[in-house]
């Protein structure tokens, strides 16, 4: 790196001159309408081979989804139009240009030199929203999901100089019933199998046949649609390789068609639409397959955006707990950023582990939401992992969930309370 670095000259380079220039010139809006107005007729014309920092600019086109990487047809394609290509570099600039204690470069080497990345880490944000918090007289967060709130009251809040006493936390709660939803902690599979799918053992037999029978008691009890999520792409593989070996998969299809997320974008709406039809397809007679089993990820693109509504999902499933990777570079110079600069509360986790949990919450919180979606709308939550029961993560919930949940120890009382909740709930709709 460093004799790339020597060879280009970028360190004799003023980086805060080059940003005052982008940003009097405004260059970066300039070349966008010009291409905005002109980017037809020279996409007309004959493209030589690019080569050197042309070919790096070209390669800087925003990909918010695969979908854009592989359009589902030319007339798709034509329609696309990227953003100007210096305006991620004069964002970049921006961010190389902040106070070095309040940001990181991160460098990514993978194979080739085309996919690696180069991306800029605030570790402080507080920084940059003291002087939105200075010029206005109120300032409102709101949101969806954001339980919990602790990262916003802490690392963007109190850093920003907002005294405790100014800060008003409202929630109102959901539109539903307080019985149209029943979350479940299981601490305990079928054979009294304890449910800790920690990241050593939820690769074990034992466990991926627990997820797989508890799947099936589940789907022959509930109507319509169950969603069930896993921490990761890679463990739905692993685990779905498993059932098939050993015949669960079987099992599970014989009382819901079984539908898996893909890992395409453009994938996703055709997978909706089959799983959509098939539950209103199904019959409800006894012997008969009722309904169908969604296999999605947190963090994927079915646990955040999706409406599963009534007999879309009438049970979501969230199996252990989606903590993020703790080796990723960005992570752990969040970590310990947090524990050296933010006060450790007496009898609570550091900083820097609290930002994990906070994470990993704000990801079940997210999945579970996609099931309750209007005011008449009913649906079970299971929640497969004995870690659930611990205080300080049941108070990471939503209060409208938290309020409602209910530890089960053990399977058979859970099963039979899933069961009578979708009986009376079946009946009075």
């Amino acid at each position: 790196m460093a004799n790339e670095t020597q060879k280009s000259q970028i360190d004799n380079i003023n980086l805060f001159k080059v940003q005052r220039y982008c940003e009097k010139s405004m260059i970066s809006r300039k070349l966008f309408g010009f291409t905005e107005r002109y980017g037809a007729v020279f996409s007309s014309r004959e493209q030589p081979k690019l080569a050197g920092f042309q070919q790096f600019l070209q390669s800087l086109q925003p990909r918010t989804t695969e979908a854009l990487a592989a359009p589902a047809d030319e007339s798709q394609a034509s329609t696309l139009r990227p953003a100007s290509p210096l305006m991620h570099i004069q964002g970049f600039l921006a961010a190389l240009t902040t106070a070095n204690q309040d940001g990181r470069v991160i460098l990514s080497r993978q194979g080739s030199l085309s996919q690696s990345t180069l991306k800029f880490l605030l570790l402080n944000p507080a920084v940059h929203f003291a002087q939105v918090v200075k010029e206005c007289r109120a300032v409102v967060i709101a949101g969806g999901t954001m339980q919990p709130v602790s990262d916003f009251r802490q690392q963007l809040l109190a850093c920003a100089g907002v005294e405790a006493e100014r800060v008003v936390e409202f929630s109102c709660g959901h539109v539903i019933p307080p019985d149209n939803i029943l979350p479940l902690v299981i601490c305990s599979g079928i054979s009294n199998q304890p449910l800790e799918f920690t990241f050593q053992k939820r690769e074990l037999p034992q466990m991926m046949d627990e997820v797989g029978r508890i799947l099936c008691n589940l789907c022959g009890v509930v109507p319509g649609g169950v969603v069930c999520f896993f921490p990761s792409y890679e463990y739905l593989r692993q685990v779905h390789a498993h059932w098939e070996k050993g015949g669960l998969l079987g099992r599970l299809a014989a009382r819901k068609k079984i539908f898996q997320e893909p890992k395409s974008a453009h994938q996703v709406e055709q997978v909706l639409l089959a799983y959509s039809r098939c539950i209103q397809a199904c019959g409800q007679e006894r012997g008969q397959v009722t309904g169908a089993l969604l296999l999605s990820v947190v963090g994927g693109k079915m646990s955040e955006g999706i409406n599963f509504s009534d007999n879309l999902g009438r049970c979501v499933v969230m199996v252990g707990m989606p903590f993020p990777n703790i080796r990723s570079a960005e992570l752990q110079e969040k970590m310990a950023y947090l524990d050296q600069t933010l006060p450790r509360a007496p009898g609570q986790a550091p900083p820097g582990k609290a930002l994990v949990e906070n994470l990993c919450m704000k990801a079940v919180n997210q999945s579970i939401g996609r099931a309750i979606r209007h005011q008449k709308d009913f649906a079970s939550v299971v929640l497969l992992d004995q870690r659930y029961a611990r205080p300080p993560v049941l108070a990471k919930l939503p209060a409208w969930i938290r309020a409602r949940v209910e530890v089960k120890a053990t399977f058979g009382p859970a099963i039979a309370a899933v069961q009578k909740f979708h009986r009376e709930k079946s009946a009075s709709s």
